[in-house]
């Protein structure tokens, strides 16, 4: 029996839903890998499955990590706009028997998330401009 290779599954996939490009699938996949670490580190070296919330959190530092102040336009170019998209190109994935999900698992679990511009933006801003920073709070020149 034929093996089907993550790329041989990619390829059917964007036949089918041709939304995000191989590399939006292909950094999902890291980051999950980058986060399934993190998580088992954090517990013992135990791997265990990860939650939509979880991998979010892992996405974010992982594309921080990969692309700095570049986050935004990266993904800009893969049509990933919110947190919505990552669930997409993972139920996707599940879908194509690349990852698998338990009972509680659903694409709910990426609605919401985090704001882009916030988490990828506004890190690189200077404080004076990023959110919640206080508008008077700049000391006037003499």
């Amino acid at each position: 029996m034929h093996e089907v290779s993550f790329e041989e599954t990619l390829n059917g996939i964007l036949e089918r839903d041709p939304r995000y490009p191989y590399d939006a699938y292909d950094f999902v996949r890291e980051a999950l890998e980058y986060t399934q670490k993190g998580v088992a580190k954090a517990n013992r070296n135990q791997a265990r499955h990860i939650t939509g919330q979880e991998l979010l959190n892992g996405i974010r530092g992982y594309a921080m990590k990969q692309f700095g102040p570049m986050t935004l336009a990266v993904f800009e170019e893969w049509n990933i706009r919110t947190c919505r998209d990552f669930g997409e190109i993972v139920f996707n994935l599940v879908e194509a028997g690349q990852l698998v999900k338990t009972e509680q698992d659903s694409r709910a679990d990426f609605e919401g998330g985090y704001d882009f511009n916030e988490a990828f933006r506004s890190p690189f801003l200077p404080p004076s401009r990023r959110a919640g920073s206080p508008s008077g709070s700049r000391t006037p020149r003499s």
